[in-house]
């Protein structure tokens, strides 16, 4: 661990907040503005990848599941590798070599499957960084793959013209491998900063906003300089923060790291943003995201969505248990149509390939988007979100169950001049009935009283009927047969 490094970084945090315009207080952060490209790119990638990738085994979670007695991950790990005290965490980086790892090939598929930003994971909550660093040598540049996996990401990512976003799960840090200390494992005193487990502190309840015990000020300026080093050496369009940042400890850090960014943001000439969970930030000052979630209706601001192509794991595991592909496409139009993002995750192997089952959701999402990305990119909300009886849960984690919908169903957007009926199922008759789009004889009531000059289907080649009364837009497409979202295309006159 280089002190005078962390030093460097925590003095030209204070000198360019110092420097202005932003300054650490919710009033001036609430003047950030959130990047135009954001609002026009509504779906993106999320990368969760590093060394808990090697053991493949439960989740994302097992470096510190590996460590208490009585989860799977603790007997599969004794079983599979020994006792923890002779085969730790630690040991599974040489086996982290990451050598098939292709950078512009996984970015290609990012693109085709219609993603218009990605955000690697920099550093997950066990401490291992995927980027080239000089605060710990635990890092992806330094061990396991020996290269700048961050870095070479954004170069790609950059290259094919998308955005590179970060995201930082280093605040966990304070307590994910604690559990280690409760036994005779390779988690023992003395810890110094920058070892990979320091500092394994007892674990805190979740929800408790003040749950100690506290982050100390020598962890919450490391977690500080970490993160500065982060913005000024990859300079990310977005930044993300995990969970146990809403902790008070870090409310004046987190205040502090986002005038740093904003502010860096300006001397870049760009708009930069970070999105939060749990009201880590004010309101405003960030962008509000939803952990696995959505909402019922449409949000006047926009947010995002994290979710995975798997309901039990952010990471690869041989035990994924995969959404369908029509699951996921749904997703992305019911989010989009209530003024939302989605960050879609995938979980590359230990050796750097996509596996077969995230590889194939990407590609039905490519196959789906070269139709019918003019409804989801640059698309805005209408005066209506949807219409049918099924309606998406408020809040998180309400992904854990699939939301059938029906032939009912609609999701609506507007772009180009048009407005866009998305049927979450296709009708097996080929008989669409928009009521939203019924003709009213009353211009004085909150309903569609326009002109509609010609209706079309999105990747539908027959010859469609359309007509318009008072129940609603009625059209007729023969032999339609589609197992994801069918896109009614309506112009009005």
């Amino acid at each position: 661990m280089s002190e005078q490094k962390e030093q460097q970084l925590l003095e030209t945090v204070d000198r360019i907040i110092a420097e202005g315009p932003y300054q650490p207080t919710w009033s001036s952060l609430m003047q950030a503005k959130t990047p135009d490209w954001f609002k026009q790119n509504h779906f993106g990638i999320f990368i969760h990848w590093g060394v808990y990738s090697v053991p493949a085994n439960s989740n994302e979670w097992y470096p510190r599941n590996m460590y208490i007695e009585g989860m799977p991950a603790y007997e599969h790990h004794v079983k599979t590798y020994g006792s923890q005290k002779n085969f730790g965490y630690k040991d599974f980086i040489p086996m982290f070599r990451a050598e098939k790892f292709n950078p512009a090939e996984w970015v290609k598929l990012f693109k085709e499957a219609g993603a218009g930003y990605v955000f690697p994971v920099a550093e997950h909550h066990d401490g291992f960084q995927m980027y080239k660093s000089g605060l710990s040598h635990w890092n992806a540049a330094e061990m396991g793959p020996k290269r700048d996996v961050l870095g070479e990401l954004k170069e790609e990512i950059e290259k094919q013209g998308m955005m590179f976003c970060a995201s930082s799960h280093r605040a966990e840090h304070w307590f994910f491998l604690g559990h280690g200390k409760e036994f005779d494992s390779d988690i023992r005193e003395p810890l110094q900063k920058g070892d990979l487990y320091w500092p394994s502190m007892p674990e805190p309840v979740a929800e408790d906003l003040y749950g100690e015990p506290y982050p100390t000020e020598e962890f919450l300026n490391d977690w500080l300089a970490r993160t500065a080093e982060l913005i000024l050496n990859y300079q990310p369009s977005l930044l993300y923060f995990d969970w146990w940042v809403q902790h008070q400890a870090f409310k004046p850090y987190l205040k502090k790291i986002a005038a740093f960014y904003y502010n860096c943001g300006v001397k870049w000439g760009k708009d930069v943003k970070i999105c939060y969970k749990h009201d880590a930030m004010m309101f405003g000052s960030g962008i509000v995201e939803v952990e696995r979630g959505g909402f019922a209706e449409a949000k006047p601001y926009e947010w995002q969505t994290d979710t995975a192509v798997a309901r039990n794991s952010w990471c690869y595991t041989d035990t994924l248990d995969y959404k369908s592909s029509n699951e996921i496409i749904c997703t992305l139009v019911d989010v989009v149509s209530k003024n939302g993002n989605l960050l879609l995750n995938i979980g590359p192997k230990a050796d750097g390939t996509i596996p077969d089952g995230d590889h194939a959701i990407l590609e039905d999402l490519a196959g789906w988007m070269k139709v019918n990305s003019e409804a989801i990119t640059g698309a805005k909300v209408w005066r209506k979100s949807m219409e049918g009886p099924t309606v998406t849960a408020e809040g998180q984690f309400q992904d854990q169950k699939e939301l059938k919908f029906t032939d009912r169903d609609y999701r609506f957007t507007i772009n180009h001049g048009n407005i866009y009926a998305i049927a979450l199922q296709c009708p097996k008759d080929g008989v669409f009935c928009i009521h939203s789009l019924a003709d009213s004889s009353d211009q004085n009531v909150p309903e569609f009283h326009g002109i509609i000059d010609s209706v079309d289907i999105l990747g539908y080649d027959g010859k469609l009927q359309w007509s318009v009364d008072g129940e609603g837009l009625h059209v007729t497409a023969p032999g339609i047969n589609s197992r994801f979202p069918v896109i009614v295309r309506v112009c009005p006159e």
